[in-house]
């Protein structure tokens, strides 16, 4: 008998806390029905770290682990639009190039043509915003597969960046331009990352209550008090560890700050709003969510929007860090990455399953398994391997939990 089965057959024996018996009565429902959510990932996460931390004890030092979150920024603002165009049944493969071209257009706009560089910042997301538009139209207007206009979006784009860049092939960034010094030496005060802990964690306690008192006055199934409780008290403890560890080292980047607060957004967005919800509604079945009223197309065009900004500004990012703009920059292997970093965190490749932390988990994964390999001195072709293999049991995994569960 396996153990969620053993949790659902529990006895209360006399004088046992009811709640706390409930609670893995909970916990074993939702291990059979396979909606853990988060858990599994956070788990094989941790799982990872105390490997590479067990081959080589530098791996979760302050100093590593504030490397690994600078790392992680641009990819992880990337991947999050990835996840939102998974949610409603599509693909962006061009994500790579729209980061690589916006970074171009922040490069030469400031450096060869003088503009202010938040202009050229400003630029750089409308040009992500049009090609995310264009491929809304391709997708609802002309009903063409996504795959294979991101796919030839992925080229022209990347011919594109090569023409913004010119001859060179290269544009350096001033070192001493703010878009620089924020990306690579910006960090959170303490005092300013000590009291964003407590915010999120007041903000997120307070969402459970109001949760649970909606359910309770529509008569629905609600958690219990001590669910609640182990919930922000968990946060709560992992939020400040993992700040009190990065601050015995140069903190919490600016970078790194800003995808975690573009993933808590965008998590709000797809759980509070009714945006949100016709997302996945829409991921789900297009055509139930249309006979309910969502409107499909505009949703599908907002999803391909939101997906190119956001690779617009994970190109921004990728400058600041480099502080310079060729033509490798978006190339390679960065559009692969992101989409397994999406995939790996749990968002589903069939449409309608995931979360925005998805890809703060991912893309926690990806970079770790790259930064644990480097320590014990193997190169690009042991992470190519492991990173597939991961990718190909997250697949499996998801595939599985979608098969009719026999009775």
């Amino acid at each position: 008998m396996t153990t969620p089965q053993l949790l659902e057959r529990i006895d209360v024996p006399e004088g046992a806390s009811s709640s706390v018996v409930e609670l893995a009565r909970s916990i074993g429902r939702r291990a059979r029905a396979g909606e853990l959510g988060m858990l599994p990932i956070a788990g094989a996460l941790l799982a990872l770290w105390a490997v590479f931390q067990a081959l080589n004890p530098h791996f979760l030092s302050a100093d590593n682990l504030v490397n690994l979150t600078l790392q992680s920024a641009a990819t992880g603002v990337i991947a999050l639009g990835v996840v939102l165009v998974l949610l409603v049944g599509h693909i962006d493969l061009s994500v790579g190039s729209v980061c690589g071209l916006s970074a171009a257009v922040v490069a030469v706009g400031s450096v060869q043509l003088g503009w202010p560089l938040a202009l050229g910042v400003v630029a750089a997301l409308v040009v992500g915003a049009l090609v995310g538009l264009l491929y809304g139209v391709l997708a609802t207007r002309m009903r063409l597969p996504s795959f294979v206009f991101t796919l030839a979006g992925l080229l022209v784009i990347a011919g594109l960046q090569l023409r913004v860049l010119g001859p060179t092939g290269s544009v350096n960034l001033p070192f001493g331009s703010w878009l620089v010094r924020t990306v690579q030496k910006g960090f959170l005060p303490p005092a300013v990352a000590c009291a964003a802990v407590v915010l999120v964690v007041l903000g997120y306690a307070g969402s459970l209550v109001v949760a649970r008192r909606r359910r309770e006055r529509a008569g629905l199934p609600t958690a219990s008090a001590l669910s609640v409780a182990v919930r922000v008290v968990a946060l709560a403890a992992v939020l400040g560890v993992a700040v009190a560890h990065l601050q015995t080292n140069r903190g919490v980047g600016v970078a790194f700050a800003l995808f975690l607060g573009l993933v808590a957004v965008t998590d709000v967005l797809l759980r509070r709003t009714r945006w949100g919800r016709a997302v996945r509604a829409v991921g789900g079945s297009a055509e139930s969510a249309r006979r309910a009223g969502v409107s499909v197309r505009r949703t599908i065009v907002s999803v391909f929007v939101a997906c190119s900004t956001l690779a617009a500004l994970g190109g921004v990012l990728a400058l600041g860090r480099l502080s310079a703009a060729n033509q490798g920059t978006g190339g390679g292997d960065l559009y692969l990455t992101a989409i397994a970093a999406a995939v790996i965190g749990g968002t589903s490749l069939f449409g309608g399953r995931g979360s925005a932390w998805s890809a703060l988990l991912g893309v926690l994964v990806i970079h770790s398994i790259a930064s644990g390999l480097t320590l014990l001195n193997m190169g690009t072709s042991e992470r190519y391997v492991v990173t597939g293999l991961v990718l190909a049991l997250a697949v499996t995994i998801d595939s599985l939990s979608r098969r009719p569960r026999l009775a």
